[in-house]
């Protein structure tokens, strides 16, 4: 006798009994399966991607010349008591400080001439890393699930699972009166 057969005949003699009887138990078997190819989708994925390098960042310096503060400051005190000797009035308060200015200009200049030449603007660089991101586009392969065809009682069958069910898959056995 064949045994699928009679696995088939028990199923549905226990699934008549359940239905006969009143009670709504599932009776469930096992159908071979003959193929499962995956449903695949192809999806464009957006990866960041962080580049870096090294780069010369140029500046400038400006150098004061050694004693230019000093050198400021004596002058505009010597050109103010000398701005303090003329005039009257509001006039001896305007040449003071003229005297002031010319002087702190004389002295500052004095002390450029004394530092010589290379005490202006001078240009620096220095190494710098820089970095900059960029998006790189890839496809990739996702399953969205699997066409499956079993056979079951010598009849095929075809679903559709969210997973791979490996060579066989549960089914349901419904028996319901016809007509």
């Amino acid at each position: 006798m064949n045994s699928k057969r009679t696995i088939a005949g028990l199923a549905a003699a226990t699934a008549l009994l359940a239905v006969s009887s009143g009670a709504n138990a599932e009776v469930y078997d096992y159908a071979r399966v003959i193929s499962s190819q995956p449903i695949i989708r192809y999806v464009t994925v957006k990866t960041p991607v962080r580049e870096c390098w090294q780069d010369t960042e140029y500046y400038t310096a400006y150098n004061r010349p050694p004693g230019l503060t000093g050198s400021t400051l004596v002058g505009a005190l010597i050109g103010g008591v000398i701005g303090h000797q003329f005039g009257s009035g509001h006039g001896k308060d305007a040449a003071t400080i003229a005297g002031t200015l010319i002087g702190g200009s004389i002295g500052a200049g004095a002390a450029h001439k004394r530092a010589g030449v290379g005490h202006g603007p001078v240009q620096y660089s220095r190494p710098v890393e820089r970095c900059a991101t960029h998006y790189r586009d890839q496809r990739e392969r996702r399953i969205d699930g699997y066409n499956v065809v079993y056979r079951y009682n010598g009849q095929k069958y075809a679903t559709r699972m969210p997973y791979d069910p490996g060579q066989k898959i549960k089914v349901r056995i419904d028996i319901r009166p016809a007509g």
